[in-house]
């Protein structure tokens, strides 16, 4: 009797009193990570033409790297790792330089012809990569010095750049398995805010010293495509 007097109370001060931890709510989905691919030896890569995308080409996997980050697409999700066998982050947005990839570059690449003009690609070193990718993107090494090796190359003017771009947008995102992902993002619990538990006073407002903004790197963000912190 004393014990079920005891568990009644105590149920009762649960619902009368406010317990500001129980407000908190912490959602963690579980995102399955992608089958990890064996290399006998760091890969070699191409630079794709237009872009300072680097992909591996030899296996059936996308994978690029990009801004000191490797990529994977897999099942219409996207991760990033420093690593190009190990490391998968799920990514939940989509990466800025996946629209300026032309998606036939396989056939472009078994071929050695890039629309109509030989393409003598180079096949660089994992470790030639990792000394020089940043220098040769600050100094626009590909196509000041090396025209991304393609023969008679002229880049497409800035407005054909653009439409190409809403191609590529339009014809991902009629891929299966991405209306498939996007569609499980939109089912997703929102994150619940936290709320105050009665009789807790709004605290005042208090004065902030005016802070001076970082210029941002890189190029801008355009709808969920882009939205990450680069390091």
């Amino acid at each position: 009797m004393r014990k079920l007097l005891f568990g009644t109370m105590l149920l009762a001060l649960a619902i009368v009193v406010p317990i500001p931890t129980m407000a908190q709510v912490d959602i963690r989905i579980s995102i399955p990570l992608p089958p990890p691919i064996v290399f006998p030896a760091p890969p070699e890569v191409i630079v794709i033409p237009d872009t300072y995308v680097y992909v591996v080409p030899d296996i059936d996997v996308d994978i690029f790297f990009w801004e000191g980050w490797w990529w994977r697409l897999w099942e219409g999700r996207w991760y990033r790792s420093r690593y190009y066998d190990r490391g998968w982050v799920y990514y939940r947005y989509i990466p800025y330089f996946y629209y300026d990839i032309d998606f036939g570059w396989r056939r472009y690449y078994r071929d050695r012809n890039w629309h109509g003009h030989r393409w003598d690609y180079r096949r660089i070193p994992y470790q030639q990569l990792q000394q020089n990718w940043r220098s040769w993107q600050n100094n626009r090494y590909w196509e000041r010095e090396r025209k991304w090796n393609v023969e008679r190359y002229q880049p497409p003017p800035p407005q054909r750049r653009q439409e190409l771009r809403r191609q590529r947008q339009n014809e991902y995102g009629r891929r299966p398995d991405v209306r498939k992902h996007e569609q499980w993002k939109r089912e997703q619990p929102r994150q619940p805010q936290i709320q105050k538990p009665q009789g807790q006073q709004p605290r005042q407002p208090q004065a902030q010293k005016p802070q001076h903004s970082q210029p941002r790197q890189g190029k801008p963000e355009r709808g969920e495509v882009e939205k990450q912190d680069r390091k």
